[in-house]
Parts: structure tokens; sequence; C-alpha cells
């Protein structure tokens, strides 16, 4: 039996509600991330993979060398880009900690600590934006690191038969 769509929808509305605004900025800084993954990850396994037997199949000269800076350029494609977004996402947590932190604090002044459903919830705003900074900053870099280690060693190897021809 499939599950009902209509309780991840009402899964994701609750977490987007309780942990606050923040999370939509992070949200778009994770689908930038990820769509820039995915594009190396197309890179890497479709488009370099044709491009370096037409490479090989040139005659030393100058188109063959044009193909090589080509080719070394974008296997540095947006790896800068995405390392920056890496580093981003955990920031915007933090940020969604101070500003749930700040809601904590004005909710306690107007009533009191009496009401443990209210701290909750604020802790709560103030600890899922910081989560799910860190979720999409760890598996961005797991992904990213695997990606720039390959890119080098690429880059490695087109030194090397640059070098000879």
């Amino acid at each position: 039996m499939l599950p009902d769509l209509s309780q991840y929808q009402a899964a994701l509305e609750g977490f987007f509600k309780a942990g606050g605004p923040v999370l939509w900025s992070l949200l778009l800084v994770s689908l930038l991330l990820w769509t820039l993954l995915l594009e190396r990850l197309w890179f890497r396994w479709i488009d370099f993979p044709r491009r370096i037997r037409v490479y090989r199949q040139q005659k030393a000269g100058a188109q063959r060398r044009l193909q090589r800076a080509d080719l070394l350029l974008d296997l540095q494609g947006a790896l800068p880009l995405i390392r920056t977004l890496i580093a981003l996402c955990p920031l915007i947590g933090l940020l969604g900690t101070v500003t749930g932190m700040i809601h904590l604090f004005d909710t306690l002044a107007l009533n009191g600590t009496g009401n443990p459903r209210l701290m909750a919830a604020g802790v709560a705003r103030a600890t899922l934006p910081t989560l799910a900074g860190m979720v999409m900053a760890v598996s961005g870099l797991l992904l990213w690191n695997r990606l720039a280690r390959w890119s080098q060693l690429q880059r490695t190897r087109l030194d090397i038969t640059g070098a000879r021809g």
C-alpha cells in the first residue's frame, strides 16, 4: 500500500511552520545547492566521458589545446559556488536559531514561564533551522568532496596528457 501524500504534505507544512520563516530561505539555498550538485553529477557521468572521447580523437594542434583548456575549465565548473553554498547552509540555520530564540524570549516576556507548550514551540523554532542547515551542509559536503577529488584527478590526467602532446 502506498503512503498517503497528504500525510507528507502535512508533515512538511508542520516542519516549516515550527521552524519559522528562515527555513524558506534555507530551502531556496538547498534547491540551488542540489541543482548545482546534480549538474556536476551529470557532467561527471554523461558529459565528460563524451567530451574526453572527442578530445582524445583530435590530432595534436590548436584545436586540441583549445578543447583541453575548455575541459580544464569545465572540470572546475560550479565547485567553488557549491562550496560557498555548503558553508552558507549552517549559517542560515544559525540565523534561524537566533530568530527562534528571540521569538522564544518575546513569548516568555509576554506570557511568563508557566506555559510549557509555548516554550517548546519556541525551542523547536530555534533548533529546527540549525538541524536543517547542518543536514544540508553535511550531505552537500559529502558529495562535493567526491566531485572535487574526481575533478582534481581528471585535471591532473589532462595536464599529463597535455604535456605529452
